[in-house]
């Protein structure tokens, strides 16, 4: 089949996910793929990018909860030109006269649910991805492997150390890349002792990591549409990994494609957290950038550059419209649009998204705005958009809490996050 043919005949479906409840208080007023990452991104436009980058060019986003920012992000920054004959489209859960039943009960069926709005005949087949992971692949080698083996059912595969395990969906692979065994969050022993693969074929494979011998599945499916469609119509699947993949072994040809690259699955606030400090690294894993064809796209704002005062400033993302003090110190952090922080402040290991706010500088002791005020310090803590930080106010976790609710903090396995639109009086030490 020809490379325009094959683009032209596939779809892509990304799931928004559930609640979030693991990333709140970030998902408190959005849902998860609309979480900003690493300054001035969303994490939904990583797998947009991936499909944009690799000729997908239709494409469905899939989600229930707080959907409204996702929404305004997507209609604002994935235009698609009258040439390009693609779209990018938000599918919200609709409920109806039956009930509270209605709602998303899984992945698989969250895509059962929108398939009456989809018009899946058009396409030949249809690849389904995750809204919440930072990676980079090419997809047009998914889909060759997928051709090649004249698959129905094709799955991402990533080596994963023995303790990911149990987060994963574990699979034993043939010679020729078929799976013949599938397991989901195995926890029994002797179980994952059974998937590991052996030395000779992570050398054949290019499995370089010595601790990498388990092969997971990464949530990244491509499904012929009749296969598709078919493996949906037993309502009592709800889930892809849990239900529909270890269903699906002996009757229809299931397919591995192996990914040795960077994947982080951005699911929790210590996920989210570590992801976004290794972004300011000597040799990050992953990067923004690159070669044309895996750059991060994202919604285009007209920002002036930033400015310094006199700030020190190592391992770190600055973002654009920022503007910073006279001796402020910043180190492994990420700073976000239209941050303005105030004269002393030191910020250590921090995520601070920035202002929503068109008003791009002025003085961070105007009570008005949100900003970091003077003698600020900041240590392992995520700030949220728009908050106002008093001058002298410490986020340091003093009392070293893993789990702790306050008036205007959580904190989460040890990181003190600041919730959207909070104000920190003077002087607060938290």
């Amino acid at each position: 089949m020809a490379p325009g043919m094959m683009i032209t005949n596939n779809l892509a479906i990304i799931l928004g996910g559930g609640r979030g409840t693991r990333l709140y208080p970030l998902t408190k007023d959005r849902c998860k793929p609309a979480v900003p990452l690493g300054g001035k991104y969303r994490l939904i436009d990583v797998p947009i990018s991936n499909c944009i980058n690799n000729g997908l060019k239709h494409v469905y986003i899939v989600t229930q909860f707080m959907s409204a920012s996702l929404n305004q992000h997507i209609s604002r920054a994935y235009r698609m030109d009258v040439f390009s004959n693609g779209f990018v489209s938000v599918l919200a859960a609709t409920q109806t006269d039956s009930g509270s039943e209605d709602w998303f009960q899984g992945t698989a069926d969250a895509v059962r649910k929108c398939i009456g709005m989809m018009n899946l005949e058009r396409y030949k087949r249809v690849v389904i991805l995750s809204g919440d992971q930072l990676y980079k692949m090419d997809y047009q080698k998914l889909l060759m492997t997928h051709l090649s083996r004249k698959a129905q059912i094709t799955i991402g595969v990533l080596p994963v150390e023995r303790e990911k395990v149990a987060g994963f969906g574990i699979m034993c692979i043939d010679g020729e890349g078929g799976i013949s065994d599938f397991v989901e969050k195995p926890g029994d022993p002797d179980v994952v002792e059974r998937y590991k693969i052996s030395e000779k074929f992570a050398e054949e494979r290019g499995v370089d990591s010595p601790d990498k011998r388990w092969l997971a599945s990464m949530g990244i499916y491509v499904f012929e549409t009749e296969t598709l469609l078919d493996v949906l119509k037993d309502e009592s699947k709800i889930d892809f990994g849990k239900d529909i993949i270890p269903s699906s072994l002996s009757k229809y040809k299931t397919f591995a494609h192996l990914f040795c690259g960077y994947w982080e699955d951005i699911g929790t606030i210590k996920s989210f957290f570590n992801a976004n400090i290794l972004l300011g690294s000597k040799n990050p894993k992953f990067d923004f950038y690159g070669k044309d064809s895996e750059k991060i796209f994202t919604k285009q704002r007209f920002l002036n550059a930033s400015r310094f005062s006199g700030a020190k400033i190592s391992e770190s993302v600055i973002s654009d419209g920022c503007y910073f003090g006279e001796d402020v110190e910043i180190n492994r952090s990420v700073i976000g649009i239209r941050s303005i922080i105030g004269d002393r402040s030191h910020i250590d290991q921090a995520i601070i998204m920035g202002s929503d706010s068109s008003e791009r500088l002025g003085d961070p002791d105007d009570a008005s705005r949100p900003s970091i005020c003077k003698d600020v310090t900041i240590k392992r803590a995520i700030l949220d958009k728009n908050v106002r930080i008093g001058a002298g106010v410490k986020i340091i976790n003093k009392n070293g809490a893993e789990h702790e609710d306050g008036d205007c903090y959580y904190i989460r396995e040890g990181i003190v996050v600041i919730p959207k639109n909070t104000v920190v009086p003077p002087g607060r030490i938290i």
